[in-house]
C-alpha cells in the first residue's frame, strides 16, 4: 500500500508541477505528499525532482519513472475496473482527433478494424494539425506527437517517430546527395510551415546537437504539397519518418543525413477521464496502442 501511495503521489506531482497542486488533487495536506515523495527518493536512492521556490522539475531519473509509473497505475486502474465487473461491452460514439497524416494513413485503418470488433460503437475523427482541447471539444480521444505538457489527462505512450531528410533518387542523381548538415545551404529545401514557423533543423551525432538555419526555395502551409514536391524530384525536405514510409520503403524516396539523427519523438494516445473512462474510450486505446506498439519498425521508417 505505502508503494502504490508513493507512486500515486509522484505522479501526482510530475503531473501538476507542484507539491501544492498536487495535494489538493488527491485530498492530502502538503506536508503528507512531501513525505510520501521524500520516502520514494530515499527507498530509490535517487532524486526525483529539483525544487527551488518557484517551481518543481522533474530529473533525469524522475522522467524515467513517470513513464513507468503511469503505465503501472492504469494497468492497475484496469484490472481494478475489470474486477469490478465495469467490462461491459463498447458502445456508444467515439470522438478522437489526430494530425492529418497519422489520422490518415496510420490511425484510419485501426479505427477502421477496432469498429469491425466492436459493432456497437459508432465513431468520429477529427483530422487536424493543431492540437484541440479534448474537453471544449467533447473529445474522447486524442493521438500526441511530441512531449506532453503536464496535465491532468491520462497518456499512454504507443510509438515513438524520427525527423528525416529525404529527396527522390532524381534529385539526387542531378545535384548529388549532401554529406553533412552544412551542405544542405548548396541545395534546393523545402519547408512545410503548417509543422513550424521557425527556419531551422537540429541534428545529432555523437551526442552533440546543432541547429542549422535554412534559406529553403519554397515554403507551403500544407506537408502534404512538400511530400509531393520531394516525390517529384524537385528538392530536399524533412519529414516525420511515418510521413514518407512507404515511399522509402518502396525507394521512391531516399533518406539523407542518416548519421545525423535528432532526438526521437513520442507518440501518446490521451484522454481526460481516468480510470472513470467508458468502455468505447479504454477498449480503443487498448485497440489502437496495441496495433501502434506492434508497427512501431515503421512508424519509425526502419526496417
Amino acid at each position: 500500500m505505502d508503494r502504490f501511495r508513493e507512486l500515486t503521489t509522484f505522479v501526482a506531482v510530475a503531473e501538476t508541477g507542484a507539491f501544492n497542486a498536487a495535494a489538493r488533487r488527491l485530498k492530502m495536506s502538503p506536508p503528507a505528499v512531501t513525505r510520501l515523495v521524500t520516502a520514494l527518493e530515499g527507498r530509490l536512492g535517487v532524486q526525483l525532482f529539483t525544487r527551488t521556490t518557484r517551481q518543481v522539475a522533474l530529473t533525469e531519473a524522475g522522467a524515467r519513472l513517470r513513464e513507468d509509473a503511469q503505465r503501472i497505475l492504469a494497468e492497475l486502474e484496469e484490472a481494478e475496473t475489470a474486477a469490478q465487473g465495469a467490462t461491459t461491452a463498447p458502445s456508444g460514439h467515439l470522438r478522437l482527433t489526430a494530425p492529418v497524416l497519422f489520422g490518415q494513413h496510420i490511425l484510419a485503418p485501426i479505427l477502421r478494424d477496432y469498429l469491425d470488433a466492436y459493432p456497437a460503437v459508432t465513431a468520429e475523427a477529427l483530422f487536424i494539425d493543431r492540437n484541440v482541447n479534448l474537453l471544449d471539444e467533447g473529445l474522447d480521444v486524442a493521438l500526441r506527437i511530441g512531449e506532453l505538457p503536464d496535465s491532468s489527462f491520462s497518456a499512454r505512450r504507443v510509438g515513438r517517430l524520427r525527423r528525416i531528410v529525404v529527396a527522390a533518387p532524381a534529385y539526387l542523381e542531378r545535384h548529388g546527395a549532401p554529406e553533412t548538415p552544412e551542405a544542405l545551404r548548396d541545395h534546393r529545401l523545402m519547408f512545410s510551415t503548417s509543422v513550424s514557423e521557425v527556419l531551422s533543423w537540429t541534428f545529432t551525432k555523437a551526442g552533440k546537437r546543432r541547429t542549422l538555419r535554412i534559406a529553403p526555395r519554397l515554403s507551403v502551409n500544407g506537408l502534404q504539397t512538400v511530400i509531393d514536391a520531394a516525390l517529384a524530384g524537385w528538392g530536399i525536405t524533412r519529414v516525420l519518418s511515418y510521413q514518407v514510409a512507404d515511399a522509402l520503403a518502396e525507394g521512391r524516396l531516399v533518406e539523407l543525413l542518416g548519421d545525423f539523427d535528432d532526438e526521437e519523438i513520442p507518440i501518446h494516445l490521451l484522454h481526460a477521464e481516468g480510470r472513470r473512462a467508458a468502455a468505447k474510450t479504454r477498449s480503443f486505446i487498448d485497440f489502437a496502442a496495441a496495433r501502434l506498439r506492434g508497427d512501431s519498425n515503421r512508424l519509425l521508417a526502419r526496417g
